[in-house]
């Protein structure tokens, strides 16, 4: 499903415009990215949490060249699905 879509059917589920939908959805997603870009953990109930996290420096290889590299720590977003989220799936 993509974003269209996931409007689409947000909209038929509210009763609400596909265009006043397209605006909450875009900007539930806006608050979101900036909440984790300020490394804020996201908990949304239901779905499950958005948490900023570390990843390590570490050495890779190039796989062209075989040359070994370094590759510097970051910042990484993990998603955490919720229980009820899981059980849906299955």
């Amino acid at each position: 499903m993509n974003k269209t879509e996931f409007v689409d059917v947000v909209a038929e589920k509210a009763g609400m415009t596909k265009k006043e939908t397209k605006v909450v959805v875009e900007s539930v997603l806006e608050a979101i990215q900036e909440a984790v870009g300020e490394q804020k953990d996201v908990n949304l109930t239901p779905l499950g949490k958005f948490k900023v996290t570390e990843r390590a420096a570490r050495k890779g290889r190039n796989p062209q060249t075989g040359e070994e590299i370094q590759i510097p720590a970051k910042l990484a977003v993990k998603f955490s699905p919720s229980k009820q989220f899981k059980e849906s799936v299955n």
